[in-house]
This record gives C-alpha cells, sequence and structure tokens, in this order.
C-alpha cells in the first residue's frame, strides 16, 4: 500500500495518484502560457481508440482579455472559487469521426477517450506543482456560443488549474470541504468474473 496527502491506497502505486486532488482554494496568481500548454500537451499524448483524438481544449488565462467572461460560463457556484485560478480550460469533444471508406459516423468513445486526455492533464499539472479542479457544473450552450463550438462536437467540462492558496481565503461552508475525499473500496469496484451490483 502507499501513503501519501493523507490518503492510503490498498496495493502499491504512484504517489502521484493519491496526491492528485481537486482543490478550490488557488491563490490568484497568474501561470505563465508555457506551463499551461505543457500541461495540455501531455493530455495529447492520452490513449484514444482508432487515434481519433476527439478531445479540444480552449483556454483563457486569468492575466488576460477574456477572463471575466470565462468565470461567468460557470455555474455561480464554482464562480465563487474559480475566479481565482490561474486559467480556466473547457473541453469538448468531436462526436463525429472518419470512417474507413471516407465518411462520417457516430463516435461511440468520444466522451471516454476525453476523460483520459483530462486525467493525463490533471496528472502533468500535479507534476509542475498545480493543482487542478474538474466542473461539470457550468454553462455549456453559452459556452458553446461563446467559443464557437461547432454542432458535431459536445462541451464536456472545463477545469481550473493554479497554484493552492489559503483554504482561509474561502467561503465558509466550502472551507470544510477543502480536503482531499477518499474512494470506495476497491471490493466496491472490482470484480472477478462477474458483476456485483
Amino acid at each position: 500500500m502507499t501513503e501519501s496527502n493523507h490518503r492510503q491506497s490498498e496495493y502499491p502505486i504512484n504517489p502521484i495518484f493519491l496526491d492528485r486532488w481537486g482543490p478550490r482554494a488557488f491563490d490568484g496568481k497568474p501561470m505563465p502560457v508555457e506551463d499551461l500548454l505543457t500541461v495540455l500537451d501531455a493530455s495529447r499524448w492520452a490513449p484514444s481508440a482508432l487515434n481519433v483524438q476527439p478531445w479540444r481544449f480552449i483556454y483563457v488565462l486569468r492575466d488576460k482579455d477574456g477572463w471575466d467572461e470565462a468565470v461567468a460560463l460557470l455555474m455561480e457556484a464554482n464562480q465563487v472559487w474559480a475566479g481565482n485560478a490561474a486559467a480556466l480550460v473547457f473541453m469538448v469533444s468531436h462526436t463525429k469521426r472518419l470512417n474507413r471508406d471516407g465518411g462520417w459516423a457516430d463516435n461511440a468513445g468520444h466522451a471516454f477517450d476525453s476523460g483520459s486526455a483530462w486525467m493525463a492533464a490533471s496528472l502533468q499539472a500535479k507534476m509542475l506543482g498545480y493543482d487542478t479542479h474538474g466542473m461539470g457544473g457550468i454553462h455549456k450552450d453559452k459556452i458553446a456560443e461563446k467559443f464557437g463550438v461547432p454542432a458535431d462536437y459536445t462541451v464536456e467540462m472545463a477545469f481550473a488549474i493554479g497554484k493552492y492558496g489559503r483554504k482561509e481565503d474561502l467561503p465558509e461552508a466550502l472551507q470544510e470541504r477543502e480536503a482531499p475525499s477518499s474512494r470506495k473500496p476497491l471490493s466496491e469496484v472490482v470484480f472477478e468474473g462477474h458483476f456485483k451490483g
């Protein structure tokens, strides 16, 4: 087993999986665009069915034009804290893929593959000393409109990235939640030979 970040795995794993978590307390400082592009380059190498690579990222840096408009694309509960991040990244995925005869077909794995890309970005960010917090609480229609996302793409999620700040700067209700979460036991999610509900 591995212990790190007040967490403990059941088997020996790399500590980065325990160290990565989704805090809300960011320090409000900008980050170099090169660091953000390093994070997103790592996600480029995520596994992808048929090597389609359906994910796309749209980013806004806090020290650039459009920051307040980007924060407004989050649901209000996320705006409260995500406005202190160094960058916001919006992930969209292509719901179609080219088939062998050159026509377009539905890509059933677009969301699955995009989730792999998000995890790669999150781990690379942690390796660079940044934290990330993924969000489903976003205004997907407004994001698509704001950034000109084509109809055959879907808005998947957004994530905030930055250096960890002070939890005392969060609203009191969020301060209580500002700690790495635990996980279900392996026995609840891994089964040999058949499914156990």
